[in-house]
């Protein structure tokens, strides 16, 4: 085997991204838009276009990969579902609808293959000359000092190693080795039931907008069924079976066909893709380690249901790519990066307290967990009061960064915690802002309150403020800083966010309030934009 060094260029200023699957392929596409050089490595030797994988993907991630070319097609493409129902043995115990505190023209989510995704994704890609994509590169040794990141990668030419200034790694379910190479534990759980998952076509009239789960149907008894509606006709089934399930045993004595005509009955269908997946809790012990991030499945695994696993991914990959972005052209101190795992890990934290949680209720460890499941189950098919209680997984929503170390307190806009399903908190600091429609002067075309504030920190002025002041302030940062005022944005933009006049309100890059402030002044001002860049603690208003 033969060894080569390869020195990237711009390697003072490259990311290396190891891993080419949405997560990578985001954080690549999002680095390259800050005008940042990306190597993206990926030990495979092409794309494998197999099944769909993760196929829900959610509204605010559609906002994210409509930054970067890919969201508006990916929603176009994908199949609108807006009603989960939810059954027990034969009974509907209810449906649930999707609130949207903001005037987003993105759906609550759409359906598509992760497949089609990394596709679409793959052409924004090719379309950008600062991403160097490398297949064939198997990292195998990761090492670091205090200005660089050096990984050596097995390829079909021998060992090469690639330098960059910052590594993310986002490399999967598969990234035990390189956790191992960075100290990294993966501590929490397996769970003993499988899921078996299957992508057939078929036709079932009146289920192409609806999520279904059902708890204990008479064709599953005991375990659980979920079915998504998926573009072109398909439909994803997942199936709770034992851990002895045998796929190839079902196959040939026909018992898969079998249970396929439990739900589409006599219908014609064809099999698309199978798999049979174990579902594991597990989150790394830290996000970051010197200048190496670790981000999506490589650093926290969840179960599917709700969504979480692609969909946090990619919001790991927006809050690793701003803060990479502005370390590297000198708008913000190195220590940034904390923030990454300050903000990303306890947003790890969430999804598996969520997530285990729906488990717990979908495979009770003990009689005891066994007992409530069925009592509530059973309340549930005449008391709407025991709804809230019967867990099929809560649907992906963003992590509130309430208590980052980022966010600027204000007394009037406190965070009283998670809100019930389907529903979002109101705007405050840490929250990601509500959508709407805007016009900016001088544009000809209206545009995204989140797109426009995507361009870099954002200062938005309600009633009554000195727009000069914002605008000096603005004029006196090295990093991009735009000012609006909020009626000039939309006339009803006040109302819609919950502004009192006198107030500012600062986005940050990835369109999450950071403060709002109701006295400004320049200090107060330049004070929260600074806490956002981890230059200073700020202060509580």
């Amino acid at each position: 085997m033969t060894t080569s060094s390869t020195s990237s260029p711009a390697a003072s200023t490259t990311v290396v991204v190891v891993g080419n699957g949405p997560v990578g392929q985001t954080a690549a596409l999002l680095l390259a838009r800050w005008e940042i050089p990306v190597l993206l490595l990926d030990a495979r030797p092409a794309r494998d276009r197999i099944g769909s994988k993760a196929i829900c993907q959610q509204r605010d991630v559609l906002d994210i990969w409509d930054t970067v070319g890919a969201g508006t097609q990916i929603a176009r493409e994908g199949l609108t579902w807006t009603t989960s129902r939810t059954f027990f043995q034969d009974d509907e115990l209810f449906a649930q609808t999707f609130q949207d505190r903001g005037r987003s023209p993105f759906p609550p989510f759409v359906n598509i293959s992760q497949t089609r995704t990394e596709e679409l994704l793959d052409q924004q890609i090719a379309a950008t000359p600062l991403i160097d994509v490398r297949w064939g590169h198997r990292v195998v040794s990761l090492q670091q000092d205090d200005t660089s990141v050096t990984v050596q990668c097995e390829t079909q030419d021998g060992v090469v190693e690639e330098i960059g200034a910052y590594a993310l790694i986002c490399a999967g379910a598969r990234g035990e080795l390189l956790r191992q190479l960075l100290g990294v534990t993966f501590d929490g759980q397996t769970f003993g039931d499988q899921f078996l998952i299957c992508d057939i076509r078929t036709s079932l009239p009146g289920w192409e907008d609806e999520r279904r789960f059902y708890f204990d149907p008479q064709w599953n008894p005991g375990r659980q069924v979920l079915i998504h509606p998926c573009p072109d006709s398909a439909f994803r089934i997942d199936w709770q079976v034992p851990q002895d399930f045998d796929l190839a045993a079902e196959e040939a004595t026909g018992a898969l066909d079998a249970r396929i005509r439990h739900i589409v009955g006599d219908a014609d269908y064809e099999i698309l893709w199978q798999s049979v997946y174990r579902f594991h809790a597990r989150v790394a012990d830290k996000m970051t380690v010197g200048r190496v991030l670790i981000a999506g499945d490589s650093a926290h695994l969840v179960a599917p249901f709700g969504a979480r696993g692609l969909n946090s991914g990619v919001q790991d990959a927006e809050n690793a790519a701003w803060k990479l972005a502005y370390v590297l052209r000198g708008w913000a101190p190195a220590r940034l990066l904390d923030s990454y795992d300050a903000e990303r890990h306890a947003a790890a934290e969430e999804n598996l307290a969520v997530t285990a949680a729906t488990m717990r209720f979908l495979v009770p460890q003990n009689e005891e967990e066994a007992d409530e499941r069925l009592s509530t189950l059973t309340a549930a098919r005449t008391d709407a009061g025991a709804h809230p209680r019967v867990d099929s997984g809560r649907l992906a929503e963003p992590f509130w960064y309430v208590e980052s170390p980022l966010s600027t307190p204000n007394a009037r806009l406190p965070f009283t915690g998670r809100p019930p399903k389907g529903q979002v908190p109101p705007p405050g600091p840490g929250v990601l802002v509500p959508d709407t429609i805007v016009t900016v002067a001088g544009q000809d075309l209206p545009t995204r309150l989140r797109l426009l504030a995507r361009g870099g920190h954002t200062l938005l002025a309600a009633d009554d403020v000195d727009i000069e002041m914002l605008r000096m302030v603005a004029s006196d940062v090295l990093m991009p800083v735009a000012v609006h005022e909020m009626r000039e944005l939309a006339s009803d933009l006040p109302e819609l966010l919950g502004a009192q006049a006198g107030e500012v309100w600062v986005l940050r890059p990835d369109a999450h309030i950071a403060a709002v402030l109701p006295t400004p002044d320049v200090n107060t001002i330049r004070s929260a934009i600074d806490r956002t860049l981890a230059a200073t603690t700020g202060a509580p208003v």
